[in-house]
């Protein structure tokens, strides 16, 4: 997925501002899709330059003004024939899954450790995802097309974290069978 389809999406029910935008990215696709402020910035301006998004000046009051950003229509239709394109896979790149590569007895407890934290910071996550499903994606059957389609991506971060849950319990049962190696 690229960073300009993310962006584009983001902005299909609302003109945003760069800072919206990106604090709404990260409330939202920010939950599998990540970027800095100033990727976004960068791409919101590549956006603007081949028509796919227009942008206004917006006066405030007592601060600077600032640049709202909105689809094209011929951003939407770039962004219908990207839909309609093939969907590539990435490749999972994961630090932790590297390390238990080299896995010792002398590392072991480390790693335990990191699996507890990875695992800690999962259940936070579906705490949160499972807060928003709850407040927003409760009767899924009478949502809006676009939004049922949230909430489905929505439900795959829920059972990709359910899924991660059962791993961490079951490598974090294996390795407390590893004998630590002697001091």
């Amino acid at each position: 997925m690229a960073l300009a389809q993310a962006i584009m999406t983001s902005l299909l029910d609302a003109d945003l501002s760069g800072s919206e935008l990106a604090r709404d990215f990260e409330k939202s696709m920010g939950f599998f899709w990540q970027a800095s402020h100033q990727q976004i910035y960068q791409e919101l301006r590549k956006l603007a330059e081949k028509g796919w998004l227009n942008k206004r000046e917006v006066n405030q009051s007592g601060k600077p003004n600032k640049i709202v950003y909105g689809l094209t229509l011929a951003g939407r239709e770039a962004l219908a024939d990207w839909v309609f394109g093939p969907t590539k896979v990435q490749p999972t790149k994961d630090e932790l899954l590297l390390k238990l590569y080299n896995l010792t007895e002398n590392n072991v407890e480390h790693l335990v450790g990191e699996i507890s934290r990875r695992r800690e910071e999962v259940m936070q996550r579906l705490y949160l995802y499972e807060a928003i499903r709850r407040r927003h994606y409760d009767a899924p059957e009478e949502l809006p097309v676009r939004h049922k389609g949230v909430f489905l991506a929505l439900q795959s971060g829920i059972h990709q974290g359910e899924q991660f849950l059962t791993w961490c319990d079951e490598a974090l049962a294996l390795l407390a069978t590893v004998e630590k190696a002697p001091s």
